[in-house]
C-alpha cells in the first residue's frame, strides 16, 4: 500500500509540474521542471534502491529535480527575454 501512495504521488507531482501554466511560466521553464523531475526521479530511485527505498528516493528525487529544473528554465526564460528585448 505504501508503494502505491508513493507512485501516486510521483505521479501527481510529475502531472502538477508538467501542467504548471503560472502567468509570467514560459516554454524553458516548464521543460526544466519536467526534465528536472525525470532525472531527479531517476536518480533519486537508484540511489534509494541502495538503502533498500527506491520509491522514496525516486519521490524525493523527482520533487528536487523539478524544482531545480524550474528555476534553472526560469533562469533561462528570463535571459532569453532580456536578450531578445522583452520577448522570449
Amino acid at each position: 500500500m505504501r508503494k502505491i501512495a508513493i507512485g501516486i504521488l510521483i505521479v501527481g507531482l510529475t502531472g502538477m509540474l508538467a501542467g504548471c501554466a503560472n502567468q509570467g511560466s514560459t516554454v524553458r521553464t516548464k521543460q526544466g521542471a519536467v526534465g528536472g523531475a525525470v532525472a531527479g526521479a531517476v536518480i533519486g530511485g537508484i540511489i534509494g534502491h541502495q538503502s533498500g527505498r527506491g520509491l522514496e528516493g525516486a519521490a524525493i528525487g523527482g520533487a528536487l529535480g523539478g524544482a531545480g529544473g524550474a528555476v534553472a528554465g526560469s533562469a533561462a526564460d528570463e535571459k532569453a527575454t532580456q536578450q531578445n528585448g522583452g520577448t522570449p
